[in-house]
């Protein structure tokens, strides 16, 4: 069954930066798009990065662009999101998602997220 495996959250200063790490399987992972979304305290579910299959296109919510880039490496069946000047508002939950569309249902898999604190 498809599993998503988030790591590399933890605390950071504002202005830092870390990469997150999403580990898949149970699926052809070089044939889907990823997604990264998170989700910050009290809030609901901000949709932060996509990334097409093979190595991108890759597209970016406005508060992210510039900042953040996905990747992946299809040999290991890992999406990452490189983060860099990160801001106190972005502390959330990170999660890895896969959706698509078949027969008229819609599949849709996460990951047990990761967290991301950003403070001083």
């Amino acid at each position: 069954q498809v599993q998503l495996v988030e790591s590399g959250g933890g605390l950071v200063q504002p202005g830092g930066s870390l990469t997150l790490s999403c580990a898949a399987s149970g699926f052809t992972f070089r044939n889907y798009w990823m997604h990264w979304v998170r989700q910050a305290p009290g809030k609901g579910l901000e949709w932060v990065s996509v990334i097409e299959t093979g190595n991108g296109p890759t597209y970016y919510a406005d508060s992210v662009k510039g900042r953040f880039t996905i990747s992946r490496d299809n040999a290991k069946n890992t999406v990452y999101l490189q983060m860099n000047s990160l801001k106190s508002e972005e502390t959330a939950v990170y999660y890895c998602n896969l959706f698509y569309y078949r027969g008229g249902n819609k599949y849709d898999y996460w990951g047990q997220g990761t967290q991301v604190t950003v403070s001083s």
